[in-house]
């Protein structure tokens, strides 16, 4: 049974990603993150990770995507203001042809691996008290820049929706 749903949800997340790239509107395409998001999230809960998980759903799920979805309707983005992309689909599967021959290389190696202990999470994993000791000693300064990054970016989506005034006609 947990094959069966690592199965499912690794499907539903790697075809959420693929929405992301597809879609053209900004609002399919960010319920298509929505999707890959809630997939990891599961995926978190198969591995008994409770902590990830819990954060994966409160955190990205609910106040990340109510953030880009708030912008984009607030931004109010139409066709008529997406750029042109005549290449769009060759160019992903030119990205597709690329990449497939990297991930078989990958995956003929990793089976030509010699057998090791294959326990699914180490004593721990995921817990509190392990990704706050991570994260607040190895990864304080990479924490911190991304906050910052954050910040830019929704200073960055305010800037953006100051539409110009349209010229009056006299």
């Amino acid at each position: 049974m947990i094959n069966f749903l690592f199965i499912v949800l690794s499907f539903f997340a790697i075809t959420g990603g693929l929405a992301m790239l597809l879609y053209k509107s900004p609002i399919y395409a960010a319920l298509g993150l929505l999707i890959s998001v809630l997939s990891v999230a599961g995926l978190f809960a198969l591995l008994s990770a409770s902590f990830l998980f819990i954060v994966q759903i409160i955190v990205y799920a609910g106040a990340i995507m109510t953030l880009v979805l708030f912008i984009l309707m607030f931004l109010n983005i139409g066709d008529e203001h997406l750029p042109k992309e005549p290449n769009r689909n060759m160019l992903i599967g030119l990205g597709i042809a690329v990449m497939l021959p990297v991930n078989a290389l990958i995956l003929d190696t990793i089976s030509k691996m010699p057998n090791a202990d294959m326990s699914i999470v180490a004593e721990g994993f995921g817990g509190i008290k392990e990704i706050g000791l991570k994260l607040f000693s190895e990864w304080l300064i990479p924490f911190e820049l991304i906050s910052i990054l954050l910040l830019v970016a929704l200073i960055g989506a305010v800037v953006l929706a100051k539409r110009k005034p349209k010229k009056e006609l006299n």
